[in-house]
């Protein structure tokens, strides 16, 4: 694991890229160990995802080669020690569910994170944070205060080297500035009612209307609200004998289920941003 590195690339399509990579790792001893592509016809670009293990050179090394041989073909890319977990942030509001699973799979070793501090506008779970051991920071938020606590987030987050922060149902519209601070690096889960039902108490709109499906959908946080690049989705079957309380249980898991394999997906490198979708190289 020490030498084993994930690489991610994507740019324009075109003949022998895959040889290229190929090519350029084989000639620094580089042995590839798992390998994905997507060729997207519709904008003309190509997405790759390479695990490979290297002893000959160091990641700064690998890193400046890289940036050489990438240069040509107009690379965004990404190289990434897979021992190395991803250092992470997590807000949260009232509803701790997702928080409390978040917390006992990265503690059961099926998280590729490292959970650096938990940041709350509400006391709540403060006691959930300490019995992880993990910094509790309680950060109270108004309309008045917005600008002021988010400068505090936004220390936190810097201070921690956060390369990724997630809403685990964290209620509180992020400005922009904080938007546009966290791209590609900030992931939040929602009931996928929206926009349908809107608002407090989604599950008793849908309970009302009877509804058949439930679902959850985990995507990058942007400016437009709910709107960001989707990572990941679910649904579960409901039908007239579930209750409010039922809707709402399974409400529950399911947003923790896909917000779990959001998180994974984009700790192990897998998930590439493609304009306003993802590549999800699972």
């Amino acid at each position: 694991m020490e030498n084993t590195y994930v690489l991610t690339l994507s740019c324009p399509d075109k003949p022998g890229i895959v040889h290229a990579v190929s090519g350029f790792l084989f000639e620094r001893g580089g042995n590839i160990e798992e390998a994905a592509q997507y060729n997207d016809h519709d904008t003309g670009l190509f997405f790759m995802r390479v695990q490979f293990a290297c002893a000959q050179l160091s990641r700064e090394q690998l890193g400046e080669q890289l940036a050489a041989f990438a240069a040509p073909f107009g690379m965004r890319w990404g190289l990434h020690p897979l021992a190395q977990p991803m250092r992470t942030v997590i807000f949260v509001s009232k509803e701790g569910h997702c928080l409390n699973d978040l917390l006992f799979r990265w503690k059961s070793g099926l998280l590729p994170l490292d959970i650096r501090a938990i940041v709350s506008n509400h006391r709540d779970f403060y006691q959930l944070a300490a019995s992880y051991n993990v910094p509790f920071h309680h950060i109270p938020l108004t309309a008045a205060t917005k600008a002021q606590a988010e400068a505090k987030q936004l220390d936190i987050i810097r201070a921690e080297d956060a390369e990724l922060v997630v809403l685990a149902r964290y209620m509180q519209i992020l400005s922009n500035e904080l938007c546009r601070e966290l791209a590609g690096r900030a992931i939040n889960i929602h009931h996928s009612f929206l926009p349908s039902f809107k608002g407090a108490k989604p599950y008793y709109q849908a309970h009302d209307r009877g509804v058949k499906l439930i679902g959850a959908t985990a995507h990058y946080v942007t400016a437009d609200l709910d709107e960001g690049p989707i990572i990941e989705q679910d649904v579960a079957r409901v039908d007239h004998t579930d209750t409010v309380e039922d809707l709402t249980a399974l409400g529950r898991d399911t947003e923790s289920q896909v917000l779990a394999r959001a998180v994974k997906w984009h700790g192990e490198h897998r998930v590439l941003l493609n304009g306003h979708k993802t590549v999800v190289f699972k």
